[in-house]
């Protein structure tokens, strides 16, 4: 919905308070877009691209927006802290808004997963993902539903992990990547509205 003001659009902005929150996760800045370990990232901002929102405020020390998704004003956050310390502004954000882990779903790169595909669950590990692991450490619970974004395994076990993940997808990932990014903000919309087992049913693979 949009509101013409003195010749300009101006983005209809959500009133009331927070009810959901749906984080992406990533590395901040021009050096790491387009990575794998970004796919989190990318997921959020398909999502906003959808909603007609805009991810551009700094808040909890993160780039944030505001949409309504299923009926709830849900607050879009992707955390400028770097990956590794993602659960400090999750946690920031979540005291501020007074939200538990249960209405906060974590979008992240899998590697366990091929590119294309994703994957759902109402809680769980870290994973051995850093980012959900500072989450999980510093909100105290594993109760985070969360959307797995694969971004495939290493070429051969000696390729180092850390160059693996900050890599970026090939044109011939891109395709299937778009897909699964298409398919992760379907499945946030469903999650919003308190659908994960239809989400988890149409999109888990």
């Amino acid at each position: 919905m949009l509101h013409k003001i003195k010749g300009f659009f101006a983005e209809y902005q959500p009133s009331g308070p927070v009810e959901y929150m749906i984080v992406g996760l990533g590395n901040p800045g021009p050096k790491y877009e387009g990575t794998r370990h970004n796919a989190g990232f990318m997921a959020l901002d398909r999502i906003a691209q959808q909603a007609g929102a805009r991810v551009d405020r700094l808040k909890f020390r993160s780039s944030v927006g505001d949409c309504m998704l299923s009926g709830k004003r849900t607050l879009l956050l992707k955390p400028s802290t770097f990956m590794n310390s993602s659960g400090e502004a999750v946690r920031d954000a979540m005291q501020f808004y007074k939200l538990p882990p249960e209405r906060v779903l974590i979008l992240l790169d899998d590697i366990s997963l091929d590119v294309g595909r994703i994957r759902i669950r109402r809680k769980g590990s870290d994973g051995g993902q850093n980012g959900m692991k500072s989450i999980l450490y510093l909100c105290g619970s594993d109760r985070f539903p969360r959307v797995k974004i694969g971004i495939g395994g290493k070429p051969h076990p000696d390729y180092d992990l850390a160059a693996w993940v900050l890599s970026r997808f090939t044109d011939a990932e891109r395709a299937p990547l778009s897909e699964a990014l298409e398919h992760a903000a379907g499945a946030a919309a469903l999650i919003a509205g308190g659908q994960i087992d239809e989400a988890m049913n149409r999109f888990n693979s």
